[in-house]
């Protein structure tokens, strides 16, 4: 069960979502519960993203390879420029 939710969490959703959440705490309009709510919201979500990114991470390791074996390279985004 835990692998089908994982394969529906949007990635870009969810950072929608985390940004409309700081834009909300932002204008300090809330009341308190609410405040903690909206705080505790984007901790659930910052976590699912980062463990997202860590999976993704460890994807790509899984396809580099370099003499018949994998091996981990840092992505390198000015390598293609």
């Amino acid at each position: 069960m835990a692998k089908a939710a994982r394969k529906s969490f949007d990635f870009e959703q969810a950072l929608a979502e985390l940004e409309g959440l700081v834009n909300r705490l932002e204008q300090a309009d809330l009341s308190l519960e609410e405040s903690l709510q909206t705080f505790e919201r984007g901790i659930e979500l910052t976590r699912r993203c980062q463990q997202a990114l860590t999976a993704a991470e460890q994807r790509v390791e899984q396809l580099v390879e370099k003499n018949g074996r994998t091996e981990a390279v840092p992505f390198d985004a000015d390598a293609g420029d």
